[in-house]
């Protein structure tokens, strides 16, 4: 039932979803969230959201490697940069990476301080995304993997 050959990120889907019902909204035309979801998948080529989340749930993710060039979000701020590091944590699933981005990133949101990062370290999950959250509950890294 799949159309599309690599999924976005769930969170990039739900973004989609809250958007397209702005975008109805801003046209008169009132829809539950719910219905924006299942539009969505069906945008995607599923039957419906369910369908579309258990696929991408199940969906195989790329192996992190050295020299991987990667992009996501650091502290809610957008990057691309390329894995200069990986270690294996155990059997957990986890690895161990650290990320030259090609931009500096803003590691703080006050507008009268700035604190800007070239390289970070961290621990991802399969899905590349950290244990840690900051205040507002999202992963500190989250990285947007293919497959």
């Amino acid at each position: 039932m799949q159309t599309s050959p690599s999924l976005p990120p769930l969170s990039d889907l739900k973004d989609e979803a809250r958007q397209l019902r702005r975008d109805l909204a801003d046209f008169g035309t009132a829809i539950s969230h719910g219905q924006s979801l299942e539009r969505i998948a069906n945008r995607h080529g599923y039957r419906n959201w369910n369908a579309l989340h258990a696929a991408l749930g199940n969906a195989p993710r790329q192996p992190l490697n050295l020299g991987m060039r990667v992009r996501g979000r650091y502290l809610g701020q957008a990057f691309q940069g390329e894995i200069i590091a990986i270690a294996k944590v155990g059997a957990s699933g986890y690895s161990r990476i650290t990320v030259q981005f090609d931009e500096p990133v803003d590691v703080v949101t006050f507008k009268s301080f700035s604190a800007y990062r070239r390289r970070v370290s961290c621990t991802v999950d399969a899905f590349g995304r950290t244990a840690e959250k900051t205040s507002d509950g999202r992963p500190h890294m989250e990285l947007d993997l293919p497959g």
